[in-house]
């Protein structure tokens, strides 16, 4: 995967959100924590844009380490790169002596370097393995999770994690067809979605297959369940006038991401207080009005941007010891 071809997505807003909190002046350079390192196109261009600031990057993947690596050595020990999940934020900062920081991103969507080697199993237009692992040094893939879960858990990871409507007639097909043979490739699993679902279903929305593959990967990197840790220790990490920018990209994280956001941004006062003390006060600003999306100039540069929702928030207070 070459890195010319990778586009950040939504990234001069991104950079717009956090720029006050990065270039506020301050005894000491400001650190950006980049979430979700990927093949470091937000990271470098943090980097770039903010010439004094300190740069910490998460990443589960290791070759996304090792790429983003290369792409940031220019700039030396300004960045600190780190194989974490980014749930696993305050212990990273707590490590590296740095526990309050100015800025945090996130960019939820699955790298392109993911989606573009082959042999991973994230994309469902190519045969491959059926893996989908972020980290493939551990965990179950996403082959066992077809071949071994109990059918009733697969239904229930096909609807809450992929929205599909469709999902007790999928997964009767599964686990018909996996007792004859179990699933490793997925062209065989995107075959068997085709010829499951109705002809009303397959005329909308893409590839049928796609909402399939995306609950297999949420349940395969428990993605959700680590993003309901991960936003509030973000929240809690950012020092009072830091700013959070979010970038999700299917209504699930979104909607987690706007809970988080909306219940720091609120008053956590009994009603009727003619006062509110200042322990009840909100600890966030929001900084976008509902999610911003893609222009459509930027869906038309990278068809990975269209789904995109962004959300910002700055911290304005401390927690309440």
């Amino acid at each position: 995967m070459s890195q010319t071809r990778h586009v950040p997505v939504m990234l001069q807003r991104c950079l717009d959100l956090l720029a006050p909190a990065l270039e506020a002046p301050g005894p000491q350079a400001p650190v950006v924590v980049d979430c979700t390192l990927g093949l470091g196109g937000h990271s470098e261009a943090l980097l770039s844009a903010f010439p004094s600031v300190r740069l910490i990057a998460l990443d589960r993947d290791k070759e996304a380490l090792r790429l983003s690596g290369e792409r940031l050595a220019p700039y030396g020990d300004r960045a600190t790169l780190v194989h974490a999940v980014y749930d696993e934020l305050p212990e990273v900062l707590d490590r590296l002596g740095t526990p309050k920081v100015q800025g945090v991103l996130f960019d939820l969507g699955v790298s392109s370097m993911q989606l573009d080697e082959a042999d991973r199993g994230f994309a469902y237009a190519q045969d491959a393995p059926l893996d989908m692992r972020m980290d493939q040094t551990t965990g179950i893939g996403a082959a066992e999770v077809l071949n071994t879960y109990p059918p009733g858990e697969l239904v229930r990871i096909l609807r809450a994690y992929g929205e599909e409507k469709q999902a007790k007639r999928i997964v009767s097909a599964i686990v018909r067809e996996r007792e004859k043979e179990p699933f490793s490739n997925s062209a065989r699993l995107v075959e068997l979605i085709r010829d499951s679902l109705p002809q009303a279903a397959k005329r909308t929305g893409g590839n049928p297959a796609k909402r399939t593959f995306q609950a297999l990967r949420i349940e395969v990197n428990g993605e959700l369940t680590v993003l309901e840790r991960a936003i509030p220790a973000a929240v809690r990490s950012l020092a009072v006038g830091g700013r959070i920018a979010l970038l999700s990209y299917h209504s699930l994280e979104d909607r987690l991401v706007k809970q988080v956001f909306a219940a720091g941004a609120a008053t956590t006062a009994p009603p009727g207080l003619p006062v509110v003390p200042e322990r009840y006060q909100p600890r966030l600003k929001l900084l976008t009005r509902g999610a911003e999306l893609p222009t459509e100039e930027e869906v038309a540069e990278n068809r990975r941007a269209a789904p995109a929702r962004l959300r910002g928030a700055q911290r304005i207070r401390e927690e309440e010891r």
